[in-house]
C-alpha cells in the first residue's frame, strides 16, 4: 500500500496514498502503518484525505492499528471524504477517533 510518513516536531502524519482501504488491502495498510510508525514515539495523525472508499475491513485495520498504538498514543484522522466520514458517523466510530477536517500541523493547542 502507498503511504508516507511526514515527521514533524510534535507529529507524525501518515498520508495514504490510495483510494481505497479495504478488505484486499487491510492487511498490507495494517503492517505498512506499524512499519511507519514503531520506531515514532510521536502522535500520530493519518491523513485520509486520498481516501474514497473504505469498507469494514478497512475500518478493522484502522481500529487494529489505533490499538497497536497502546493508550498514550492515540491514533487521530484527518481529511475524511464524505463516504470515508459517512462510514466513522454510521459506524459511530466517529466516537472513538479524534477527527480533524485537514492536518492540523502548527496548532498549538494540540487539535
Amino acid at each position: 500500500m502507498k503511504m508516507a510518513s511526514i515527521p514533524h516536531p510534535e507529529l507524525l502524519i501518515v498520508q495514504v496514498n490510495e483510494t481505497r482501504i479495504d478488505a484486499a488491502g487491510a492487511i498490507n495498510f495494517k503492517e505498512r502503518m506499524r512499519e511507519l510508525t514503531q520506531d515514532n514515539g510521536k502522535r500520530v495523525i493519518l491523513d485520509l484525505s486520498g481516501v474514497t472508499f473504505i469498507d469494514s475491513s478497512g475500518l478493522g485495520a484502522v481500529v487494529a492499528v489505533r490499538k497497536s498504538l497502546g493508550p498514550d498514543r492515540p491514533l487521530e484522522l484527518a481529511g475524511l471524504t464524505s463516504a470515508v466520514e459517512k462510514v466513522f458517523r454510521l459506524t459511530r466510530m466517529d466516537s472513538v477517533f479524534p477527527i480533524h477536517t485537514c492536518v492540523p500541523v502548527g496548532q498549538s493547542d494540540g487539535v
